[in-house]
């Protein structure tokens, strides 16, 4: 799928059975695949149901009893409304032959609208290439047959144009289609699929429902109870998960931590140290705000807005009813007061009543992620400030290795290995993640505030990250700078940050000069894909009517 390295599951695979009681003071131990194991999941929302209804698609019928432990008594964080293309291909495979599992059904019970790209407003610290203002995207849409790659030397050598269009205008047609409101695809399109590439936007409790939906369907039975402790083995493994109602202990061939910030099992159980990035990726609060729409039937945004402040940044997420906002932010370089009158001043008028919500987190991740008989997934694992929507795509890369490393015997040995394949490839998404995170400040030539300029310091970058942005001084990026398996964001998005924030490099020197007659046909490539933008505009509904037909609005 463009944008992403997850692929779709054509096939419909549902483990688990209506039959199949909760293993609720009772194990069934089996060591081989013959005999159903029992595994349970620890907690609910977005990463417990996906976690749960993913497995339940892609393990072999009859192998594993699911149960997902749900405490009535926590919420959800319920901010991270954003998503990466990855996501279309997931729900996908998760709705599969299911009631309700089509794309316009999920829409309606997510509350979803479309996403094709994140626009940073106030980043650059200048205007950027294309734009009079500090204003650029980052879309989804991915350029064809290496386009990105043949073009950047004569792009970046024709700097001296002032007519020279975005990096992003410059290989794709979708920054024209999202200046013009329009939305990725038609109503006559099929599900999940379009002319250009994208996301969505949601509301988070509404999409945790449907993926709950979506998993009991295929059989995963659901406990509602909130759980107190965990008993260990004699060998150091998870035997059973402790309500604190005292009721019957709930045990387990493997366990899955699923209990947010909390990390009850893979933490707090069993120590695996966190590891935190927060000298790299400075903030940790955030203050979120619900802006109702002004009135009814007003333009939806088709992209996540990000607008850089003083000491972090506010993103703006359009719904069908309502804008998600949120001010993120240092604490080292903001006060909670200060934090909570930017997003006041940002919402104007109609920010002056409304309610909003304080949130405190650490960066970072666990060192292992799979100990034993327990692995951890979403905000156990590990957390990221909303920037990119990292968030639930990390839940899909892990469920989808779960998916596969389940699916064999136990073999002790098996098991032993694949814990140490989960653990490599997932500390290498979450290193990867940090340094493209921090790409996004790094570059910047803001130096107005004490936050810009921690950030813009190279003590507070990744010694990776310090060598790529070295080279990239004197080259362009190529092929060898990413291990593509290990990236969750694939090389043409490290170029839209580059490129869209101006980043001062020699590299494309002289590149027009050398070579006349390849520098022309690649730069007409860019003149013809210009003058299909306006045949794409129109070809494409506006965002909002399109949104209003699927969500039956009158």
């Amino acid at each position: 799928m463009d944008g992403g390295t997850l692929q779709p599951d054509r096939k419909r695979n549902a483990g688990g059975s209506d039959d199949v009681q909760p293993p609720r003071g009772g194990r069934l131990m089996s060591p081989d695949m013959t005999a159903t194991r029992q595994l349970v999941i620890v907690g609910g929302g977005t990463a417990g149901w996906m976690t749960a209804a993913s497995l339940a698609q892609a393990l072999p019928r009859g192998s594993w009893a699911i149960t997902l432990v749900e405490s009535p008594e926590i919420g959800i964080i319920g901010v991270g409304e954003g998503s990466f293309p990855t996501l279309r291909n997931t729900i996908a495979r998760l709705g599969q032959g299911l009631p309700g599992g089509d794309e316009r059904s999920f829409m309606r019970a997510a509350r979803a609208t479309f996403k094709q790209g994140v626009r940073f407003v106030g980043w650059a610290g200048k205007a950027t290439p294309g734009s009079n203002a500090d204003d650029y995207f980052h879309p989804f849409d991915l350029p064809r047959d290496n386009f990105d790659e043949r073009l950047l030397p004569y792009w970046l050598d024709s700097g001296v144009d002032p007519r020279r269009p975005s990096w992003a205008g410059s290989i794709s047609v979708q920054e024209a289609v999202i200046h013009a409101g329009r939305a990725p695809k038609r109503a006559q399109d099929p599900d999940f699929a379009g002319p250009l590439n994208y996301a969505y936007h949601f509301d988070a409790t509404s999409l945790a429902t449907w993926l709950r939906q979506m998993a009991q369907a295929r059989g995963v039975r659901r406990i509602e109870t909130t759980i107190a402790s965990a008993r260990l083995t004699e060998e150091g493994q998870i035997a059973a998960i402790l309500p604190r109602d005292g009721g019957p202990e709930i045990t387990g061939d493997f366990f899955i931590d699923c209990s947010g910030l909390a990390s009850m099992l893979i933490g707090e159980t069993l120590g695996s140290p966190f590891v935190p990035v927060g000298d790299v990726l400075l903030n940790d609060r955030a203050v979120a705000m619900q802006i109702p729409d002004a009135e009814p039937g007003q333009s939806i945004a088709p992209y996540t807005q990000a607008t850089a402040h003083d000491a972090g940044w506010i993103w703006d997420i359009a719904l069908p009813d309502r804008r998600g906002t949120g001010c993120v932010y240092s604490s080292a370089h903001m006060s909670d007061d200060e934090a909570e009158a930017t997003i006041r001043r940002y919402a104007g008028a109609a920010g002056e009543k409304l309610s909003t919500r304080r949130l405190q987190f650490r960066t970072g991740y666990r060192a292992r992620q799979w100990i034993g008989n327990c692995a951890a997934v979403g905000l156990a694992a590990g957390f990221f400030e909303p920037l990119e929507s990292t968030g639930i795509m990390l839940i899909e890369v892990a469920a989808h290795l779960l998916g596969q490393m389940l699916a064999v015997p136990s073999d002790p040995g098996v098991m032993a290995a694949s814990a140490r394949c989960f653990n490599r490839t997932m500390e290498a998404r979450f290193a990867a993640i940090t340094d493209f995170l921090k790409l996004h400040y790094c570059i910047s030539h803001r130096r107005d505030t004490p936050y810009w300029r921690d950030n813009t310091d190279p003590a507070s970058w990744s010694e990776t990250l310090r060598d790529r942005i070295e080279q990239w001084r004197h080259r362009v990026p190529s092929r060898f700078d990413f291990v593509v398996d290990h990236e969750s964001f694939l090389p043409p998005s490290w170029g839209y940050i580059l490129n869209g924030m101006g980043f001062e490099t020699q590299a494309g020197r002289g590149a027009i000069d050398a070579d006349p007659a390849a520098a022309g046909k690649v730069l007409a490539a860019v003149a013809t894909l210009h003058r299909g933008a306006p045949q794409a505009i129109a070809a494409l509904p506006d965002h909002r009517a399109l949104i209003d037909q699927i969500h039956g609005a009158r």
